[in-house]
């Protein structure tokens, strides 16, 4: 498993768009790939479960991944989010 914290840029953080991005972006790797954010966990997949994480711009999450492809989901993800979750 690798991880890595993160804090979201995107100025309206990870509403239904970016969150549907994020999620779109998670499904092309084989790996688990969930992110903590303070006592709770989202699985990266589910665009419900992104949305209830409730994050908004300036929030700092964990994200973790654990697969086959674990490190290549992880750089990919974390540039996504950096590059503003496609928007």
């Amino acid at each position: 498993m690798v991880s890595q914290a993160i804090t979201i840029t995107n100025p309206t953080g990870l509403h239904l768009r970016p969150a549907g991005n994020l999620c779109r972006e998670a499904m092309k790797y084989q790996s688990k790939i969930t992110f903590d954010y303070g006592e709770n966990n989202a699985n990266a997949k589910s665009v419900l479960s992104v949305l209830g994480a409730c994050i908004k711009s300036g929030d700092e999450i964990t994200l973790k991944c654990d697969g086959e492809d674990e490190e290549e989901a992880l750089k990919a993800l974390v540039e996504f989010i950096e590059n503003g979750l496609g928007e």
